[in-house]
């Protein structure tokens, strides 16, 4: 359990360093946009690019494994939705709801966890897991928000939107790149790559750090009803769902299983409040399921990292 500890500690040391900078430094959340930038176009495109470009192609085209991740993930989302609009009634608040349920922080937590709780062999599965979840979310959920809000740009217009975003997403084309390297077998100048390898080892730190100082600057203003019950998804289901469906329809290797499952335990994403701000509902839920699940993973996620490290994942029907 101590190996365990030293592991998860460091990750959730620096959340809790930023929320404590955050609380005691009073810097204007505008200030955080240029780290913002930092992280979402320079740092964590390298980190997904080299994770990609470093992996067998072979190892890419795991259809299984794509099949039985993205089931599982829409399961979820769907449950979520369902018990959003239930004490909702209002679909586009329920549709920005169901990532407090279903999206983890893939992006800032999950590449670096994973990668130091599992290793190496951990880099194929997080790639597909996140190209994969980044396409589900970025396109559904727009989408529903575009049904239940017809005053808006409309269903088509939101959908070429929704395209155009996914297509131009830093690390949408950070994974293209680097699908296509592994695939041309193509190996960058020695400079290029150091670069790229100092900007991948910044990624998890600034990451997890802003991340820290984001949730220190949103207030815990009460907690809706609906959003103790997604944190539990996000936190217990999601898991556990994941496990269920990797098992079922594998077997897998084990290593993919422990990096799915734990890509599956990561707290609600900042994305959740991002994309309720732009749409301008859910803002304040939004927050606290961002606040509530981060603080309440110290304890589930070390808990599935536990089970990665002793083999307790392993499951036979």
């Amino acid at each position: 359990m101590i190996d365990v500890l030293n592991l998860a500690l460091p990750y959730f040391g620096l959340i809790f360093l930023g929320v404590a900078c955050g609380r005691l430094v009073r810097i204007p959340d505008s200030g955080l946009a240029w780290m913002d930038f930092f992280i979402l176009y320079v740092a964590l495109p390298a980190l997904f690019y080299r994770i990609l470009a470093q992996t067998p192609f072979e190892q890419l085209n795991n259809i299984p494994f794509i099949v039985a991740t993205t089931l599982s993930t829409f399961l979820v989302l769907a449950g979520s939705l369902a018990v959003a609009f239930a004490i909702r009634r209002d679909l586009a608040a329920s549709a920005i709801a169901s990532l407090a349920g279903a999206y983890g922080n893939i992006g800032y937590m999950g590449p670096g966890l994973a990668l130091a709780t599992v290793g190496a062999q951990a880099a194929a599965p997080v790639a597909l897991i996140f190209a994969i979840e980044t396409l589900l979310f970025f396109s559904i959920v727009p989408l529903l928000v575009a049904v239940a809000q017809p005053g808006g740009k409309g269903f088509r217009a939101t959908a070429r939107e929704v395209l155009r975003r996914i297509v131009l997403h830093p690390l949408m084309i950070a994974s293209a790149l680097g699908a296509l390297s592994a695939a041309l077998r193509f190996e960058p100048p020695v400079a290029l790559d150091r670069l790229l390898q100092f900007l991948q080892n910044a990624a998890a730190p600034c990451a997890l750090f802003t991340l820290g100082v984001t949730v220190a600057l949103r207030r815990l203003e009460g907690v809706p009803a609906e959003v103790p019950p997604l944190v539990l998804i996000k936190l217990v289901v999601h898991p556990a769902v994941a496990l269920f469906f990797l098992t079922a329809l594998g077997p897998f290797n084990p290593d993919w299983v422990s990096t799915a499952v734990l890509m599956a335990a990561l707290p609600p994403a900042l994305s959740v409040f991002v994309l309720a701000r732009q749409y301008d509902t859910w803002v304040r839920p939004a927050s606290s399921s961002v606040l509530l699940g981060t603080l309440l993973s110290v304890a589930t996620l070390t808990t599935v990292m536990w089970l990665v490290q002793h083999g307790g994942l392993v499951v036979r029907f």
